[in-house]
């Protein structure tokens, strides 16, 4: 059976945490260069033109794309053939983030306590770490920062089963007539269908790093992602809410079984710093 000594992730991590928070990936320069193209409004083309600018920099200087770095979100798939040796895979996980965003310069912002004395941790720890096991010996790490601003936006709804997928739609797009500019548009709307009210979320969360030039591999929901960010376009909020027809850059889509009784829908919205860098070890 394959080993990995976890202190040997601490390193990996730090640098996922800031190499997503420094370098925007191909994918998205693409997809909002195309949309630039198609921008109506002059405002929202010089928006977009700071945007991708913005991105340049902070890749040149090596500095965070924003001032808002997130809190770490990681995604580890675990191989079963693999041992994790060397002490508490979490632990270490949470040692790489406290290293990246000291060592990178990031933003803390995590506070201990949701309500009462809300105390900065001072290291951004702890991390959201969701982890599965999957076939195999190797082990998939994703860390994707996700900022306040965006994350405030999203939304769970127990629709009623005979809702169907006009009442999903109309969900959808509701809320991001409702949260206007709140979370720096052009945004990616991750949604999650099914499971039940916490697994709906966490697939809204996991449909965000789908590259956005790979289209939906089921063509009929495929279909559906368009229809809506067509809707979601026709809006006119625009780029950073200043109007346009870029209010969304893709609306991405992962559904799971339900009960017969339920239809959980998840929208989780990204800002247009669609931030995640992964590596398989």
């Amino acid at each position: 059976m394959r080993e990995i000594n976890v202190q040997s992730l601490i390193p990996v991590v730090a640098k996922l945490c800031i190499e997503a928070n420094y370098f925007m990936g191909k994918d998205l320069i693409k997809r909002l260069q195309e949309f630039r193209a198609r921008e109506t409004s002059p405002t929202g083309r010089e928006v977009i033109d700071i945007l991708l600018q913005n991105y340049q920099l902070a890749a040149e200087k090596q500095m965070p794309i924003c001032q808002d770095t997130g809190v770490a979100v990681i995604f580890a798939e675990i191989g079963q053939e693999l041992q994790l040796t060397g002490g508490d895979f979490y632990q270490a996980l949470n040692a790489g983030v406290r290293a990246g965003y000291s060592e990178g310069f990031l933003r803390k912002s995590m506070v201990a306590d949701p309500v009462l004395l809300r105390q900065n941790t001072q290291d951004n720890t702890p991390a959201i770490i969701h982890s599965t096991i999957v076939p195999g010996d190797k082990l998939k790490l994703t860390v994707a920062p996700k900022g306040g601003g965006s994350e405030n936006m999203s939304e769970i709804k127990m629709l009623k089963a005979a809702d169907g997928l006009p009442g999903v739609i109309d969900f959808v797009v509701d809320r991001v007539r409702r949260s206007g500019g709140n979370p720096c548009p052009p945004i990616i709307v991750g949604v999650g269908i099914g499971g039940n009210f916490e697994q709906s979320a966490i697939l809204a969360k996991r449909a965000l790093l789908r590259d956005l030039d790979q289209p939906n591999p089921a063509k009929q929901w495929q279909k559906i992602e368009n229809d809506i960010l067509e809707k979601i376009n026709a809006l006119g909020i625009g780029p950073q809410g200043l109007g346009g027809n870029t209010t969304a850059l893709a609306v991405q889509i992962l559904q799971q079984p339900c009960h017969m009784a339920s239809l959980p829908v998840a929208v989780n919205i990204q800002c247009h710093a669609a931030r995640h860098k992964s590596i398989i070890i």
